[in-house]
Order: C-alpha cells, then structure tokens, then sequence
C-alpha cells in the first residue's frame, strides 16, 4: 500500500472520496498478503492491486460502491469449483477484503497516517472488519499519541495497546476483541496495519554491479546506501536518482550505522583490505543478509583472514559468499537479478529452486 499513498493524499486533499480496498487475510496460495491495497478515485481512476488481476473488476465495482452508499463491506473471494469462469481467485487461494470510502468526513486519520509514511514515521493503523462496532472506522496509533476511535474506550484502549508493539517490526494482520477490548475471538475483528520505515540496503563498492544492485534494491523497496572509500568512482551520477551516496571507508561507514534484523549488506569491493575489515564489522551486528562478492578462492582466503581476527563459526556461517544464487548471471543487470533472489529467498525461506520442481503453495 505504502507506493500509491502519494497520490491517494493528493485525492484526500482535494477533498475527492475514493474507494479503499484492502486486504485483510489470506489462505493458501492468495497472490498478495495482508496490507496489499487497490484504490478507485475520481474519474474511476484505479491504484493499486489485491489479487495481481484476478477479482481487480469486481473489486471496482464494489469500490464505486462504498464511495456511493458510504457504507464499508468485507468481501472473501475464493476459487469456485463449479464455475472456473467465476468471479475469483484461479491460483487456489483465498482472499479478504474490507472495502471502505475513504474522505475527509469519512476518515479524519487517513492525511496524518499518509504524512508519517511519506516521513518515514511508525505509525499502525487500525479498522473494523467485523463485529458490533462500525464496519472501516479507524484508529491511527503514533508511539506518542492516538488520533480516531474505533467506536469504544475500551476497544481503543486494547488495540492501542497492541498497536504499539507493531512499528518496529512492520507486523500486519488481524486481531480480535470483544466490544469493551477483552481478548475474545468472537466479538469485533480489526485489522492492524503497521507501517515501519523502510528497510536499509548497504551496498560497499562503487563498481559497476553496485549501480545494478542498488536499482533492484529500490525496486524491492529498501533504503540504499552505496559507499566506497574512492572519490573518483563514487559519485551520485552512476548510481539511480533516491540512492544515498557516501564516501568512506566501508567499515568505518558501517561502524558509525545503525543496522537492525531487516538490513541487506551487500559487500562488492572484492578487495580484501576493504572488505575484510568491513566484514568483520558486518558479521557482528544485527542483519537479515550479508553477501559478499568473489570467487570461490577469494571466499576461503577472505575467510581464512576473518578467522585471523578472531571471527568465530557462527558469525562465519552468516556470510552468503560467493553472494546470489546460481543463475548463470554474466551482466551486472543479471548479477543484480541473482543477488535479489537470494535476499528474497533468505528472507522469506525459499529453497531457490525452480517452482516446477516444487510442490505445495506458491505464495507464502
């Protein structure tokens, strides 16, 4: 959802009601998660996507709708064994939606949800999806501050308290109460949302695989970083638009950064008097993936030299070197493609084989 907030504040503040949907859950082999969203705004102009196409026209409808009557819905969509040809999910799978209007009346927290994630500040948002309270009212919940209701203090009190322990960990999914906030399963379902900034991608050394990985980096969604410590190859010029460019030596650079268990390390100097001093800094802090770049020999030596500074096993058994996984890349654009493929694999534990060979879902 976090990509087509720009231009739903820009509906909002013209004051034009559009239609929300969002999912909520999903089962099987749904093609997008929780928090995935589509948006219908003035002149049926589309945002967005729940389901990569399957139930998009349906979901139009029923967007137009909510904008018309004013009323949220929750809609499951699902493959029908009967009809193939119905209105629904053709992978298998199952999903949620609650479907709401989104305006200035409807919603007073949507401008200041919209700002925090355009800031890069923690912010969940909650919504009714079912039960006795009113079906799309929101609560926006700030580490500091709560704006919106849900529709009763003790409901707000208890999704308040939840909300707060999200942020950091970007969490998304549904939570049930009863209708003064007990925890009962029976009563009112919300859907918590949670908005973290974005994760970080370092990537050290400013070759021409960097450019190519810190684009596919944007593209995934993280915050890039490139650094090197040469002046002369590390310019803002070869490197895509909203990447941050820094000249340092890498571990000192790394040593002065915060690193938490999203950040993507990508160590590409493919020298050892950066590299392995950079590595060693790496290995010892929090990351989700450290890949470093070379061949199989410039890996045991590289290793070999950790160990010579005192690295242990476990911190060793970190590195995914040589970095990527086999595509048989030869162009930086390809390398690039294989690198992500192992950053996403890690961390979502894809086996990186071929789905062909596989079975059980699709989509995780």
């Amino acid at each position: 959802m976090r990509e087509i907030f720009p231009a739903l504040r820009d509906w909002y503040a013209a004051g034009s009601p559009f239609g929300l949907a969002t999912v909520v859950s999903v089962s099987r082999s749904a093609p997008r998660g929780p928090g995935a969203a589509m948006a219908v705004g003035p002149d049926d102009e589309v945002l967005g996507s729940v389901s990569g196409g399957c139930v998009e026209g349906a979901v139009f409808e029923l967007a137009r709708a909510v904008v018309a009557d004013g009323e949220a819905r929750t809609e499951t969509f699902g493959y029908s064994d009967e009809d193939a040809f119905a209105v629904g999910l053709t992978c298998g799978g199952e999903v949620t939606l609650l479907v709401r209007p989104v305006s200035p009346a409807a919603d007073p927290t949507f401008a200041e949800v919209a700002g925090s994630v355009a800031g890069e500040h923690p912010v969940t948002w909650a919504s009714v999806v079912a039960g006795p309270a009113r079906r799309g009212a929101t609560l926006a919940v700030w580490p500091d501050r709560v704006l919106g209701s849900l529709g009763g203090a003790g409901l707000d009190a208890a999704v308040t308290a939840d909300a707060r322990g999200e942020p950091a960990q970007g969490a998304t999914g549904l939570r049930h109460y009863g209708p003064r906030g007990q925890r009962r399963r029976d009563e009112v379902t919300v859907f918590l949302q949670s908005f973290a900034p974005p994760p970080r991608m370092l990537v050290f050394g400013a070759i021409d695989y960097a450019a190519a990985v810190a684009g596919i980096g944007e593209f995934l969604g993280y915050r890039v970083t490139v650094c090197d410590a040469r002046p002369v190859f590390t310019t803002p010029r070869r490197f895509p638009p909203g990447v941050e460019v820094v000249v340092e030596w890498p571990h000192r650079y790394l040593a002065a950064t915060g690193t938490d268990e999203r950040t993507v390390v990508c160590v590409l100097t493919h020298d050892p008097k950066f590299d392995v001093p950079l590595l060693e800094e790496a290995l010892r802090r929090p990351a989700a993936y450290i890949g470093a770049m070379g061949s199989r020999r410039t890996h045991e030596e590289r290793e070999a030299r950790l160990r010579e500074r005192g690295v242990g096993e476990a911190e060793l058994a970190r590195l995914r070197s040589p970095v990527g996984l086999d595509l048989g890349a030869r162009t930086p654009q390809e390398v690039a493609v294989s690198v992500a493929a192992e950053i996403v694999a890690t961390r979502w534990g894809g086996s990186g084989a071929p789905l062909t060979t596989e079975a059980g879902a699709i989509h995780g």
